[in-house]
């Protein structure tokens, strides 16, 4: 069942992909990535307080919202800390860089993950999934031969060194999922509710220095529609996500690999919406990563 609902959170990151490149094209990055976390804050907020004046009509549909200690609070800031970093970095690269290169990169993620499930939870792969994980990885590497020919130097250029860094902070808090989930026995919404909260607040601790005192910069921020979307299709597809790691069966380095599979929305559809180059030859590479995906799943 695990594997249905990471299948489900891929779908939603998929759509969630395309609408935050469009989002973030020719604007402010800083106050996107606020107004997203803020409408999906706003979904939970039924949710927190419904949990705090009738809280058995919550426990029964799923959606309570659980009290939880100091320390766990502790916890879900420290999520809060590398997710900032990792959103940051990722959202100035998009901003900056082709949707069909961020989002094979982005696709390494799993690769991290692999290597830390295995140093930290002691998943056993197998040489199937081994394989998978590297094909992946492989196919990412030709995804910077493409890139090169649309004027992007790997080497150089330092949005890529960007979306290298978030791709590295996002798996790193991909494993810390399982240990708030798991070890602290978190669900999904109670997490959601708190990260999101903490995360609000330090974007806003950013803004004050960075983007709230500058007029030309208030002014060259566009509102969009889909910035509100953005949110609620994040929290949508992390919901999934989390339900997916409640089960104690699930293996952390699988999920994050099928979580990729958002690349064919991303790179198919949004190489056509967006008109981006070597569309063509981007699939050569696609297929590498989604036999890798398959592998994993097979084995």
């Amino acid at each position: 069942m695990w594997m249905y609902l990471g299948l489900l959170s891929a779908l939603f990151l998929g759509l969630h992909s395309l609408c935050k490149k469009h989002a973030v094209q020719g604007n402010e990055v800083l106050p996107v990535l606020l107004g997203t976390l803020l409408a999906g804050f706003l979904v939970f907020i039924p949710f927190f307080i419904g949990s705090v004046y009738n809280p058995e009509y919550f426990q029964k549909i799923g959606f309570y919202i659980t009290p939880i200690s100091i320390q766990t609070h502790g916890f879900i800031f420290i999520k809060s800390i590398i997710m900032t970093g990792s959103w940051v970095l990722a959202y100035a690269a998009l901003k900056h860089l082709p949707i069909t290169i961020v989002t094979p990169i982005r696709s390494a993620g799993p690769f991290f993950t692999f290597i830390g499930a295995i140093l930290i939870y002691d998943e056993n792969p197998t040489f199937l999934q081994w394989l998978g994980f590297f094909l992946i990885i492989f196919s990412v590497l030709l995804y910077s031969k493409i890139g090169k020919q649309e004027g992007i130097n790997f080497k150089k250029n330092k949005w890529i060194f960007a979306i290298i860094g978030a791709t590295f902070l996002g798996a790193s808090s991909g494993l810390y999922d399982k240990f708030l989930i798991q070890n602290l026995t978190l669900n999904p919404q109670t997490l959601q509710f708190w990260f999101c909260f903490y995360t609000i607040l330090i974007l806003l601790i950013i803004l004050s220095i960075t983007w709230f005192p500058k007029k030309e910069k208030r002014k060259a921020f566009k509102f969009r529609w889909t910035i509100i979307a953005v949110g609620v299709l994040l929290q949508t597809a992390d919901y999934f996500y989390f339900k997916a790691l409640q089960d104690p069966d699930a293996l952390i380095m699988l999920l994050s690999a099928i979580k990729r599979s958002q690349i064919i929305i991303a790179v198919v559809i949004g190489g056509l919406l967006f008109r981006e180059h070597n569309k063509r030859k981007k699939l050569i590479p696609l297929a590498g990563i989604l036999i890798g995906v398959f592998l994993i799943l097979y084995s």
